[in-house]
């Protein structure tokens, strides 16, 4: 099994050179500090993503969802403007019920707030053992396959999102569009580019070490005072549309 997880162990020695992890699942890469801001020029290529996700769900437009969270509300804009493949996947699996009592099954504040993560399908299971969470994927009920989506992450001086790389691995020195400032909304992923499922991650506080290298896909408008008291083993209560349905597109069965 892929494990979905982000670079803790990086971002440690991102946010504190002296600070070391025990965690054998951390994966994945994040940008260094020295990585260019947007201030630099440069005119990047991005094509369309491979006919493989030709029947994606994409959110031509935004969409308004809400997770129920100990009760309380947490309110996200998605933006399919800018990521329609990670935005449409999102909503879709919302409209599906896939979030509905899933777990968050990691949360880290500590050296500094970083993100709660959950949405792993098979932490709806009451019997599932937690040391699995984290390992799991949206499946598809009708191809009995797990579905992924293409890394999608537009830079701030394209049209279009770069689609199965990383800003470092396609050169690009500008910042992204949607950046991973408190409240970002985005996937988590294994370590290879097109690996997101369902799994994803809300910022505690800016992490823009990540930008480049992860999805973000909306932000958190409302109630980020709950996303602040979350604990890991918390989980959604329900998720639902509340505007936007009508721009989500769903290829034919």
């Amino acid at each position: 099994m892929r494990k979905y997880v982000l670079t803790l162990a990086i971002a440690c020695l991102v946010l504190i050179t002296s600070c070391s992890s025990s965690d054998g699942d951390v994966t994945g890469a994040a940008p260094s500090e020295s990585t260019p801001t947007a201030t630099e020029e440069a005119i990047v290529d991005t094509p369309a993503p491979s006919d493989a996700f030709a029947s994606l769900p994409q959110l031509n437009g935004e969409a308004t969802v809400v997770l129920r969270v100990n009760g309380e509300s947490i309110v996200i804009q998605v933006d399919g403007v800018h990521a329609p493949v990670t935005a449409g996947n999102f909503v879709d699996l919302v409209q599906r019920g896939v979030y509905d009592n899933t777990v968050f099954h990691r949360v880290v504040r500590e050296p500094e707030p970083f993100v709660v993560q959950g949405g792993d399908p098979q932490s709806r299971d009451p019997n599932a053992n937690p040391a699995t969470f984290g390992t799991g994927s949206f499946v598809d009920p009708q191809s009995g396959q797990a579905r992924y989506i293409p890394l999608e992450i537009q830079p701030s001086n394209a049209n279009e999102p770069l689609y199965s790389r990383t800003f470092p691995e396609a050169g690009v020195t500008v910042e992204p569009t949607l950046t991973h400032r408190r409240g970002a909304v985005a996937m988590a992923r294994s370590q290879f580019a097109d690996s997101a499922s369902a799994q994803f991650y809300i910022t505690l506080g800016d992490v823009n070490f990540l930008d480049g290298s992860y999805a973000v896909f909306g932000y958190v408008t409302e109630g980020m005072e709950v996303v602040d008291q979350i604990q890991q083993g918390d989980r959604i209560e329900s998720a639902e549309i509340m505007s936007g349905a009508e721009n989500l597109t769903v290829a034919a069965e």
